[in-house]
């Protein structure tokens, strides 16, 4: 790699995260307006994550006398800078991934489960018995909800791979080859089950209503982060709006990829402004139907609760929806559609 190279990277990877922080807290703050908007309250501006987040980033930061200085210091850091991450790997638009040519979805997989990590390792560390109480939950949710999510990629992969697209797993190649344009009705009923799926696992990944219970206010003071104030706050807020967002990138790149200037006669000079105000109508559109509309309609469950849904009913769906992509594949094969 030149140095020309290693600049333009360095140039790629500093505007996407400085993309990244802005349009998480601009979704962060829509999400809050459209919540209030459907509770009957007028509501913040959608500003209001800015504001707030400037002045958590102007307050000191205390460590409780029991904490691991280094360690509850470390973890808000960890968590957003592998929130950022991930978003490299994640077409943006017409845009490629900027690394992604050195990871695939599996990367990603491993990636999105560092900010939940840097929580764990976050609450334990503050010495607060609440926090150690949310580090728990959230461990165990955490442990529920990657299963079923583990099945929606490996589905959509196969499917793909079983269709001849080479490097499977690769989110570019996903982007390019949507899992709908290789299915048949099965296929397509299969993808829409798995879809569903990642819709349910959305507010988990997220701990948003009705899986919030690692923070759960009423029970646990706000559990993981009762102890965190000032910058650390502020970074852990960050972490979360740039996650949302993250995650919401992923399920468009996997499930809705398509760009307006290939539906639309869109001008050259347009095409890729058009693409990008597409792909955040996108993400935003995802966000709002799998955290906003499902927090306002539903309450927190209990932590029970929440391990019977992740672990039996969405595996199950989840499994269906993956026989339902091989029983396409082999109905293609029957047809001779597939060699």
């Amino acid at each position: 790699m030149t140095p020309t190279d290693v600049a333009v990277l360095a140039a790629s990877c500093t505007a996407l995260s400085l993309f990244a922080l802005a349009a998480g807290l601009l979704l962060s703050g829509i999400d809050r307006k459209l919540a209030a908007r459907m509770q009957a309250r007028v509501g913040p501006p959608v500003w209001q994550p800015f504001l707030d987040t400037l002045k958590l980033l102007q307050k000191e930061s205390v460590v409780p006398a029991h904490a691991v200085p280094w360690l509850f210091n470390a973890a808000p850091v960890i968590a957003l800078a592998s929130s950022i991450l991930v978003l490299f790997y994640v077409p943006v638009g017409s845009f490629p991934p900027v690394l992604g040519a050195d990871g695939d979805l599996v990367l990603v997989m491993y990636l999105l489960t560092l900010p939940a990590l840097a929580l764990v390792a976050g609450g334990f560390a503050s010495g607060s018995p609440y926090a150690t109480v949310g580090a728990q939950r959230e461990m165990v949710t955490m442990i529920a909800y990657e299963f079923p999510l583990a099945v929606v990629v490996i589905g959509v992969a196969w499917r793909l791979g079983a269709a001849g697209i080479s490097h499977p797993f690769a989110l570019q190649s996903i982007a390019q080859t949507p899992v709908w344009s290789v299915t048949g009705p099965l296929g397509a009923l299969g993808a829409l089950v798995l879809l569903l799926v990642l819709a349910a696992v959305t507010p988990a990944e997220l701990s948003r209503i009705p899986c919030d219970t690692p923070e759960a206010e009423t029970e646990l003071a706000g559990g993981l982060l009762v102890e965190y104030s000032g910058r650390n706050l502020a970074m852990f807020s960050l972490s979360q709006a740039v996650k949302t967002l993250v995650f919401s990138a992923v399920a468009v790149a996997i499930f809705l990829p398509w760009n307006i200037s290939s539906l639309l006669a869109v001008p050259p000079a347009l095409a890729a402004a058009a693409d990008l105000l597409f792909f955040l109508g996108k993400t935003f559109a995802v966000s709002f139907l799998a955290v906003t509309l499902v927090r306002v309609a539903m309450a927190r469950f209990r932590i029970n609760d929440l391990v019977r849904f992740y672990w039996v009913y969405l595996p199950v769906a989840a499994f269906l929806g993956l026989v339902l992509l091989m029983a396409d594949v082999a109905a293609a094969h029957l047809l001779g559609v597939i060699p």
